[in-house]
């Protein structure tokens, strides 16, 4: 017996919990909502593993305006997914961003910030003498200048906001099942039966892939293909003596970032694109990169960081989008039924609000509403049409 919904979303972590709140939240909504998780644990979730941040300091004009839209909904989060008064607490603190220039990032940097700022931003730049006094324990002698987030950026709980979209979701009638999706049966351009890994059948109205390093195998189904790779990215954290004041989430010149967490810091970077294979199941902590990349560039720009005492550290994934590391969201092309939501790059907690909302609309009335990323189409692909972004982290 083949069982039936109107909203077959593959993927349940904080992006595939988002759309299924929005969809079931929806006045226009009435039908019936499941979410397909493998890992109800979320153990290996991107959503529970990451360093879980939001800022508005992109470069082009979507990502921007994705953001602003994230963080006026983080700030309403206690009332928006609240259940039976039951507010939810993700602990938002906005502590900023701070992108810090040598003078060959300097005219990027500026340019970057006169679109944000024109785009409603509060975003703050800096020359040197200015870094320094704002926060007196960095190294500013090799810098041109930095920009600093004075409200609207900063980090939260994103595995608590995770489940709140899921109880939420859950309180409005959204089922939530163990499973994965294994096989989609196409016909005349639309995903109609759906066979999940233990052998049961679902037939659907609408699919919705959000299933993170594991969507591309499904897209394929669809004839249509993403270039999407599981990409490893450690988390290291440690403890330092000396009391640092106003510290943001601090994204050095290196590419070495590094924020507050708890009484310590959590820090990490990206590898050189050619150490950084596709990660196929790898959650292992390779310590010597703290040691030989990571540390040295922390220590370097905060002299107080020389002396610490390191911490836990752990690994996931992201879902990288090679193509222009920019997400996918909406329509596959040459489909009538199956929606994307993939491919952030590490951007997914901090967008999973605005992609909850923009593909509610797309399948509720076939268009954007509060919130537009067309510009973040997965036609972009055969068109050859990337998204710029030249902050990438």
């Amino acid at each position: 017996m083949t069982d039936s919904h109107d909203v077959v979303i593959a993927g349940g972590a904080a992006v595939g919990a988002s759309i299924a709140w929005h969809l079931a939240a929806d006045a226009d909504f009435r039908g019936r909502i499941v979410v397909l998780e493998p890992d109800p644990a979320y153990a290996r979730a991107a959503s529970a593993l990451s360093a879980a941040s939001i800022r508005q300091q992109f470069s082009s004009a979507v990502n921007i305006r994705v953001s602003l839209y994230g963080i006026r909904f983080l700030r309403n989060v206690g009332e928006s997914l609240s259940v039976d008064g039951d507010a939810p607490d993700i602990g938002l603190r906005e502590g900023g961003y701070l992108f810090l220039a040598t003078p060959a990032g300097a005219q990027v940097l500026a340019e970057n910030h006169a679109l944000q700022t024109a785009m409603g931003a509060d975003i703050v730049r800096f020359e040197p003498g200015g870094l320094k006094r704002q926060f007196p324990w960095l190294q500013v002698e090799d810098l041109a200048a930095g920009c600093w987030g004075r409200t609207g950026e900063g980090w939260f709980d994103g595995y608590g906001l995770m489940q709140a979209f899921r109880r939420k979701a859950r309180s409005l009638g959204v089922e939530f099942r163990k499973a994965s999706l294994a096989r989609i049966a196409m016909t005349d351009g639309k995903a109609r039966d759906l066979v999940l890994d233990d052998g049961s059948r679902l037939a659907c109205g609408t699919l919705v892939i959000a299933a993170g390093t594991g969507a591309r195998a499904l897209v394929r189904q669809t004839g249509f293909d993403i270039p999407v790779h599981a990409k490893k990215r450690m988390i290291f954290t440690f403890e330092c003596r000396e009391k640092l004041e106003g510290f943001p989430l601090l994204i050095d010149p290196s590419g070495v970032y590094c924020r507050p967490e708890g009484t310590g810091y959590i820090c990490g970077s990206a590898p050189p694109p050619d150490a950084d294979p596709d990660a196929d199941g790898d959650f292992e902590v390779d310590h010597t990169f703290f040691d030989d990349v990571v540390w040295p560039a922390l220590a370097a720009r905060i002299p107080a960081f020389e002396a610490i005492r390191p911490g836990r550290a752990w690994a996931g994934h992201y879902d990288m989008n090679q193509f222009d590391h920019n997400a996918m969201v909406g329509p596959v092309p040459d489909t009538a039924n199956v929606f994307l939501a993939n491919g952030f790059s590490g951007h997914g907690l901090q967008q999973s609000p605005a992609t909850g909302r923009y593909l509610a609309d797309l399948i509720l009335r076939g268009r954007a509403g509060a919130i537009d990323m067309a510009e973040l189409d997965p036609g972009r692909l055969a068109a050859n049409r990337p998204v710029v972004e030249k902050n990438v982290v």
